[in-house]
């Protein structure tokens, strides 16, 4: 994830996205539709991986952005393997006890399941 900005000419959704996104605990990953419903933007999961390019080089809010544990809905990492930032992805998410087989992660085991009160309590939007 190389492309990083300052905070200035953003589209105002990153903010929930990222917030969103620091939320998913380590060890569990989070499909992009699903942090898009999460931070209250349904439909925009292609948003959700744009703004994940977008983040700052120091995070946001003094904390780091965990973008390697953002994959898609089919279980998936999105980076063409073999890639620069697909190995990047899978050593990210292998160093927190993620298995990853080739591409692949299994969502019954490592997806993301947040309950309520720790929605409504984590998130400000």
């Amino acid at each position: 994830m190389k492309n990083r900005t300052n905070n200035t000419m953003l589209n105002p959704h990153y903010q929930q996205i990222w917030q969103t996104v620091q939320l998913i605990p380590q060890g569990k990953v989070a499909c992009y539709g699903q942090i898009a419903d999460l931070a209250g933007l349904p439909g925009r999961a292609r948003l959700v991986g744009k703004s994940l390019g977008k983040v700052p080089k120091d995070g946001w809010r003094g904390q780091r952005v965990p973008w390697f544990r953002v994959i898609n809905s089919q279980g998936k990492i999105s980076f063409p393997p073999g890639s620069e930032n697909f190995d990047k992805q899978k050593h990210h998410l292998q160093d927190e006890q993620v298995v990853v087989i080739g591409s692949r992660i299994k969502l019954k085991e490592f997806q993301w399941k947040p309950d309520l009160s720790e929605l409504l309590f984590s998130l400000e939007f």
